[in-house]
Order: structure tokens, then sequence, then C-alpha cells
């Protein structure tokens, strides 16, 4: 039974040092005596113990928070700037051949990226057309990193830091456009306004009857204000005689005229 221990002892390091499982993410690739064979797994996988190297990679999306940084636009800004990143590992071969570490290089090939692609526009675009420098950085960030095998998805800036100057400045500009639309919609409520009453004036001038029934509806209104207050109505035809314009007075004179003839 003696020697059958070694044999024991052997079997188990065996087991432990050739048997490898992977899960369904993961991805391992394999140096034997430092030359790559291939990639394997998931699942169960055999090594020669002593001889095979097993580097494990993640296939999963990896998020990379980029820091901010200090960038001045194309109209001589100064803001900071943070994005988050969104990549995955699509070769593993390649994420291990060419590149010492992935996510360190992604890292600051992001932050480079950023500073230049936000100090290539102007400040009312970064603000506005966001979705514009998103693509724009991811565009670059995949040409770059596809030697590597890796795939950028999606690129999001986060927040955007202005200086306490210029945001009291644009609040100002907000302040004075909402002003500006204020007084334009209302001369345009004035304009339709006047429009609207010359038309009624057309109308009453056509039929005096129409006035006559404003003025009775003006006296109810009045009325039912419940308010103190004393209510002389005055005949219509009597306030024309009274009006100024011409044929007024000749009016007057043509009624005491008639009342003498009497």
């Amino acid at each position: 039974m003696t020697y059958m221990i070694p044999v024991i002892l052997f079997l188990i390091f065996f087991l432990v040092t050739a048997l490898k499982v992977l899960n369904e993410y993961e991805r391992g690739v394999i140096f034997r005596l430092g030359r790559v064979i291939n990639s394997k797994g998931p699942g169960l996988i055999i090594l020669i113990p002593i001889v095979d190297k097993m580097v494990r990679v993640s296939l999963r999306i990896m998020t990379l928070d980029v820091p901010s940084q200090d960038v001045i636009t194309r109209d001589n800004v100064s803001v900071k700037v943070n994005a988050v990143i969104y990549f995955r590992v699509i070769d593993p071969i390649k994420a291990i051949l060419e590149i010492e570490d992935f996510m360190f290089a992604t890292s600051q090939l992001a932050q480079t990226t950023l500073r230049s692609v936000c100090g290539g526009v102007e400040l009312d675009d970064i603000l506005s057309q966001r979705e514009k420098v998103n693509n724009e950085i991811q565009e670059i960030l995949d040409i770059h990193t596809d030697p590597w095998g890796i795939k950028v998805s999606t690129v999001e800036l986060k927040y955007v830091d202005l200086p306490q100057e210029m945001q009291r400045a644009m609040a100002k500009q907000a302040e004075a456009e909402r002003e500006r639309r204020a007084k334009v919609i209302n001369a345009l409520g004035e304009f339709q306004a006047a429009e609207k009453l010359s038309q009624a004036a057309k109308i009453i001038s056509a039929h005096p009857e129409a006035l006559q029934l404003r003025y009775l509806q003006t006296l109810r209104e009045m009325s039912a204000e419940g308010k103190a207050s004393t209510i002389i109505p005055l005949p219509l035809d009597l306030m024309r005689m009274l009006a100024p314009g011409a044929g007024s007075g000749e009016l007057i004179e043509k009624k005491i005229q008639e009342s003498s003839e009497e």
C-alpha cells in the first residue's frame, strides 16, 4: 500500500492543476510553453500541468468611469467634463497579446479622446448636442480599440461643470430670452385684439342695433357685480346727439326747429 501513496498524491496534484472550470461569460487563453495555442471555454477544460498556463478573460460588458477632465472648448470656455464608457472583449486572444492591460489602456485613451473631442466643439454643442458628442467619442474609441479585440458600445457624458461666471451669464441670457418672448407674445395679443375690435366696429356700424344690445349687456354685467353703486342709463340717441363729430350740431338745431314749429 505504501507504493500507492505517491500515485494518489500525483493524481490529486494532476486534478487540482489540470482541471479548470470556466463560467459561461469567461474564456481561457491557453499558453503552452509560452506560445498561445487557443482560447477555450466555457465549462470544464484540461490543462497539462507545468506546461500549460491559462489567463481568464471576461466577455461581459465592462463599465469604465472616466475622471473629470479640464477642457477648454472652441469658444474659450473652461469646463470640467466626465463620462462613462461601456465596452466588452470580443477577441480574448487579442486582448491578451496586443495590449498589456486593456482596462488601463482604454481608460487613458478615453481621457485623451474626451479632452480632444470636447475641446473641438463649442459649449452650446456640449450642452445641447450631447448625443452627437457621445457618438463622435464612441467612434474614435472603437477605431483605436478594435486591434485590441475590444468593442466600445456606448459613451455617455455624465456631468459638465461650468464656472460660476458662465452660469450667471447663461442665466441672464435665458432670462433676457424669456422676457423677449413675453414681449413678443404680448404685442401679438394686442395686435390680434385690435384686429378683432376693428372687425367688431365694422359690424356694429353696419347694424346699430348691435350697439344697443351690447350696451344693455354691459349694464347687466355691472349690476350683477353686487357693488353699492348707482347706475344711470342714458339713451344712445342722446349720446349720439351730444357726441362730437360732423353733423352733431346740425342734428340738435334741426330738433329745436321741429319743436318750435309744433
